[in-house]
Protein backbone atom coordinates (compact mmCIF):
# COMPACT_ATOMS: atom_id res chain seq x y z
CA UNK A 1 0.00 0.00 0.00
CA UNK A 2 2.87 2.50 0.24
CA UNK A 3 3.50 2.61 -3.07
CA UNK A 4 -0.22 2.74 -3.60
CA UNK A 5 -1.02 5.97 -6.61
CA UNK A 6 -4.69 6.39 -6.65
CA UNK A 7 -7.06 4.22 -9.49
CA UNK A 8 -6.04 5.13 -12.80
CA UNK A 9 -6.72 8.96 -13.28
CA UNK A 10 -7.74 9.34 -9.74
CA UNK A 11 -6.25 12.32 -7.94
CA UNK A 12 -6.15 12.18 -4.05
CA UNK A 13 -8.97 14.66 -2.58
CA UNK A 14 -11.51 17.05 -3.97
CA UNK A 15 -11.28 19.92 -5.84
CA UNK A 16 -13.41 22.90 -5.83
CA UNK A 17 -15.44 22.17 -9.02
CA UNK A 18 -15.95 18.12 -7.92
CA UNK A 19 -17.98 20.29 -4.97
CA UNK A 20 -20.33 22.09 -6.77
CA UNK A 21 -23.77 21.38 -5.46
CA UNK A 22 -22.69 20.51 -1.80
CA UNK A 23 -23.64 23.66 0.02
CA UNK A 24 -24.95 22.62 3.12
CA UNK A 25 -21.36 20.80 4.78
CA UNK A 26 -19.33 23.50 6.64
CA UNK A 27 -22.57 26.00 6.72
CA UNK A 28 -22.64 27.15 9.93
CA UNK A 29 -26.50 28.63 8.90
CA UNK A 30 -28.18 25.95 7.88
CA UNK A 31 -31.40 26.02 9.50
CA UNK A 32 -32.99 22.31 10.36
CA UNK A 33 -35.82 21.46 8.56
CA UNK A 34 -39.93 21.28 10.44
CA UNK A 35 -41.38 19.55 8.10
CA UNK A 36 -40.50 16.84 5.93
CA UNK A 37 -38.04 17.52 3.11
CA UNK A 38 -36.67 15.67 0.53
CA UNK A 39 -35.37 18.64 -1.51
CA UNK A 40 -32.28 18.89 1.05
CA UNK A 41 -30.75 16.39 0.24
CA UNK A 42 -27.18 16.74 -2.19
CA UNK A 43 -25.22 13.90 -3.83
CA UNK A 44 -21.08 14.68 -4.87
CA UNK A 45 -19.81 12.47 -7.70
CA UNK A 46 -18.51 8.77 -6.30
CA UNK A 47 -14.55 8.61 -7.24
CA UNK A 48 -14.03 5.13 -7.04
CA UNK A 49 -17.41 3.71 -9.93
CA UNK A 50 -14.85 0.99 -10.54
CA UNK A 51 -15.07 -0.41 -7.26
CA UNK A 52 -17.99 -2.13 -5.66
CA UNK A 53 -18.06 -1.16 -2.18
CA UNK A 54 -20.94 -0.15 0.53
CA UNK A 55 -21.24 3.25 2.27
CA UNK A 56 -23.39 2.48 5.94
CA UNK A 57 -24.87 5.42 7.80
CA UNK A 58 -26.13 4.74 11.07
CA UNK A 59 -28.80 7.27 12.82
CA UNK A 60 -29.58 6.38 16.57
CA UNK A 61 -31.84 9.74 17.08
CA UNK A 62 -33.79 9.45 14.38
CA UNK A 63 -37.73 10.51 15.50
CA UNK A 64 -40.58 10.61 13.54
CA UNK A 65 -44.43 10.75 14.39
CA UNK A 66 -47.42 8.05 15.17
CA UNK A 67 -49.83 9.51 12.62
CA UNK A 68 -53.00 8.45 14.82
CA UNK A 69 -51.84 9.87 18.66
CA UNK A 70 -48.85 12.29 17.39
CA UNK A 71 -46.33 10.63 19.86
CA UNK A 72 -42.94 10.50 18.60
CA UNK A 73 -41.48 7.15 17.91
CA UNK A 74 -37.52 6.92 18.33
CA UNK A 75 -35.83 4.58 16.59
CA UNK A 76 -31.84 3.50 14.65
CA UNK A 77 -32.30 4.05 11.74
CA UNK A 78 -29.37 1.70 9.56
CA UNK A 79 -29.04 2.94 5.87
CA UNK A 80 -26.61 1.09 3.42
CA UNK A 81 -25.45 1.39 -0.40
CA UNK A 82 -23.67 0.74 -3.13
CA UNK A 83 -22.94 3.88 -4.77
CA UNK A 84 -22.77 4.02 -8.21
CA UNK A 85 -22.46 7.58 -9.82
CA UNK A 86 -23.38 9.66 -6.79
CA UNK A 87 -23.06 9.58 -3.30
CA UNK A 88 -24.99 11.35 -0.49
CA UNK A 89 -23.55 14.08 1.35
CA UNK A 90 -23.75 13.19 4.96
CA UNK A 91 -24.95 16.30 6.54
CA UNK A 92 -27.74 16.70 3.60
CA UNK A 93 -28.77 13.20 4.91
CA UNK A 94 -28.60 14.55 8.67
CA UNK A 95 -31.10 17.86 7.70
CA UNK A 96 -33.44 15.17 5.81
CA UNK A 97 -33.74 12.57 7.87
CA UNK A 98 -34.19 15.26 10.96
CA UNK A 99 -36.88 16.50 9.08
CA UNK A 100 -39.30 13.42 9.96
CA UNK A 101 -39.22 14.48 13.51
CA UNK A 102 -42.46 16.29 12.57
CA UNK A 103 -43.51 13.98 9.65
CA UNK A 104 -46.25 11.49 11.54
CA UNK A 105 -46.35 8.32 9.25
CA UNK A 106 -46.13 4.33 10.38
CA UNK A 107 -42.64 2.93 10.99
CA UNK A 108 -42.70 0.71 7.45
CA UNK A 109 -43.44 4.10 5.49
CA UNK A 110 -40.27 5.82 7.26
CA UNK A 111 -38.58 3.53 5.93
CA UNK A 112 -39.94 3.03 2.38
CA UNK A 113 -40.31 6.70 2.00
CA UNK A 114 -36.06 6.91 2.64
CA UNK A 115 -35.39 4.29 0.94
CA UNK A 116 -37.34 5.41 -2.26
CA UNK A 117 -36.10 8.80 -1.67
CA UNK A 118 -32.54 8.09 -1.42
CA UNK A 119 -32.62 5.38 -4.75
CA UNK A 120 -34.56 8.72 -6.81
CA UNK A 121 -31.53 11.30 -5.70
CA UNK A 122 -28.28 8.77 -6.21
CA UNK A 123 -29.59 5.93 -8.49
CA UNK A 124 -27.85 3.52 -6.17
CA UNK A 125 -26.43 -0.15 -7.36
CA UNK A 126 -27.91 -1.36 -4.03
CA UNK A 127 -29.61 0.30 -1.18
CA UNK A 128 -31.32 -1.27 1.69
CA UNK A 129 -33.08 0.51 5.06
CA UNK A 130 -33.66 -0.99 8.19
CA UNK A 131 -35.35 1.03 11.28
CA UNK A 132 -35.34 -0.74 14.95
CA UNK A 133 -38.05 1.69 16.65
CA UNK A 134 -38.30 1.88 20.79
CA UNK A 135 -41.02 -0.32 21.70
CA UNK A 136 -44.07 1.36 22.62
CA UNK A 137 -46.97 0.03 24.22
CA UNK A 138 -44.94 -3.62 24.66
CA UNK A 139 -43.72 -3.97 20.98
CA UNK A 140 -41.39 -3.12 18.93
CA UNK A 141 -41.06 -2.71 14.98
CA UNK A 142 -38.34 -2.90 12.74
CA UNK A 143 -38.85 -2.65 9.40
CA UNK A 144 -36.66 -3.39 6.47
CA UNK A 145 -36.47 -2.13 2.87
CA UNK A 146 -34.19 -2.86 0.04
CA UNK A 147 -34.05 -2.29 -3.31
CA UNK A 148 -31.14 -3.68 -6.16
CA UNK A 149 -31.37 -1.98 -9.79
CA UNK A 150 -33.23 -3.88 -12.15
CA UNK A 151 -32.05 -6.39 -14.55
CA UNK A 152 -28.10 -6.25 -12.59
CA UNK A 153 -26.70 -8.61 -10.54
CA UNK A 154 -27.74 -6.38 -7.42
CA UNK A 155 -31.47 -6.91 -7.90
CA UNK A 156 -30.40 -10.47 -7.32
CA UNK A 157 -28.48 -9.20 -3.83
CA UNK A 158 -31.46 -7.49 -2.89
CA UNK A 159 -33.74 -10.50 -3.26
CA UNK A 160 -31.26 -13.09 -1.33
CA UNK A 161 -30.64 -10.04 1.39
CA UNK A 162 -34.23 -9.81 1.52
CA UNK A 163 -34.71 -13.09 2.06
CA UNK A 164 -32.51 -13.55 4.45
CA UNK A 165 -33.03 -11.04 6.60
CA UNK A 166 -33.04 -11.19 10.11
CA UNK A 167 -33.73 -15.14 10.30
CA UNK A 168 -32.72 -15.83 13.55
CA UNK A 169 -34.62 -14.23 16.52
CA UNK A 170 -33.07 -11.75 17.81
CA UNK A 171 -32.22 -11.36 21.87
CA UNK A 172 -34.24 -9.42 24.04
CA UNK A 173 -31.21 -6.72 24.09
CA UNK A 174 -31.44 -6.03 20.49
CA UNK A 175 -31.73 -2.29 21.33
CA UNK A 176 -28.17 -1.30 21.35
Amino acid sequence: MDNYQGSKGTEFGRNESELKGVSLLGNQGVAYPSTYNPEILETFVNKHQDNDYFVKFNCPEFTSLCPMTGQPDFATIYIQYMPDIHMVESKSLKLYLFSFRNHGDFHEDCVNIIMKDLIRLMDPKYIQVWAKFTPRGGISIDPFANYGRPDTEYAKVAKDRLFAHDMYPEHINNRG
